[in-house]
């Protein structure tokens, strides 16, 4: 079994996947990392990339594996069909453009053996276009904010984590530029790195403002699972009874002045407005009942595993405690 891998999603990256095979063995020889495996996880791509993995699969056997999706699902995809195929115990992921610089790999590595679970790469000074590195800044600031994770750089796709990681987190939409932020609150111990960034040598970036969209959308994802995941009702429950009370308060105010005052609130659109909140609000404590019951459903099922250590390996014995 390999000591190390190195998943690296490809999307018409022809150019630069045999220099990037050749620079992660020649620093995983170096630096004595051990046994290493890549995987490419060819997205799609249209350029060649897929003829130039399988040459480099062909001449390295025991070291390059290459897998080849239908057509381009977008990057977490790609990632999570590498994490099932990964036997190393140690997983490395980088961008094909070989922006990650894999000289960076041992200090990656001697973090994540100083005792956390992932290590993320910190792109302290960028080599992208202005505009890339600002957005980028601001879409980190505004998630430490949310989250409470502090990681300045969550859009690195340089990581390393721990393989135990990986099998409890699933991955779509661009959910993988969170993996740090799910790892934390999975239990799992979270840092981070300075590390050099290349500037890109070939092709042209592929993430656009439809990709930064997406992310956003994800983040919501991210904020209701992980802080209402395993209590969907406190998340509907509470809006629904703010939204309901609301409502009912506004219809009692009318009742009060129809009831003493003589005034009439038929047509009055407070009065729809009263109604449309109490209606919103008991529907949203509905379906926080209704997510608790499917939550309940799915605890009732084997359990996600959840446990960091434990004492009972040996073979139990037959004396008490006194």
């Amino acid at each position: 079994m390999p000591d190390i891998a190195c998943v690296i999603p490809v999307f018409n990256e022809v150019n630069t996947v045999e220099s990037l095979v050749h620079k992660i063995l020649e620093v995983s020889q170096h630096h004595h990392l051990g046994t290493c495996e890549i995987i490419f996880v060819d997205d799609g791509s249209t350029d060649g990339s897929w003829g130039k993995i399988k040459q480099l699969a062909h001449l390295n056997p025991q070291v390059v594996r290459g897998l080849r999706l239908r057509r381009n699902f977008g990057k977490a995809t790609a990632l999570a069909h590498g994490f099932e195929s990964v036997q190393a115990p140690i997983v490395f992921t980088l961008d094909a453009d070989f922006q990650d610089d894999p000289s960076q790999m041992p200090k990656l590595l001697a973090k994540l053996h100083a005792g956390f679970d992932v290590v993320t790469g910190w792109k302290q000074e960028r080599k992208d276009p202005w505009i890339k590195v600002s957005l980028s800044r601001l879409f980190n600031q505004v998630v430490q904010r949310l989250t409470g994770v502090p990681l300045r750089d969550l859009n690195s796709g340089f990581k390393v984590y721990k393989k135990e990681v990986l099998s409890e987190l699933p991955l779509y939409g661009e959910l993988h530029r969170f993996i740090p932020i799910m790892a934390h609150h999975a239990g799992f111990k979270v840092s981070e790195v300075p590390v050099e960034h290349l500037p890109r040598q070939f092709g042209h970036s592929k993430y656009g403002w439809d990709r930064g969209f997406k992310g956003c959308l994800d983040l919501l994802t991210i904020l209701a699972t992980t802080r209402f995941g395993q209590r969907p009702l406190h998340l509907f429950g509470g809006g629904g009874l703010f939204v309901g009370g609301l409502g009912i308060g506004v219809l009692t105010y009318l009742s009060i002045k129809k009831l003493f005052w003589g005034d009439i609130i038929g047509g009055r659109p407070l009065f729809f407005l009263g109604i449309l909140g109490a209606v919103m609000g008991a529907q949203m404590v509905f379906f926080g009942v209704l997510a608790e019951l499917i939550q309940r459903s799915d605890w009732q099922g084997p359990l996600t595993n959840r446990i960091a250590a434990r004492t009972d390996t040996a073979e139990p014995s037959n004396e008490r405690l006194n």
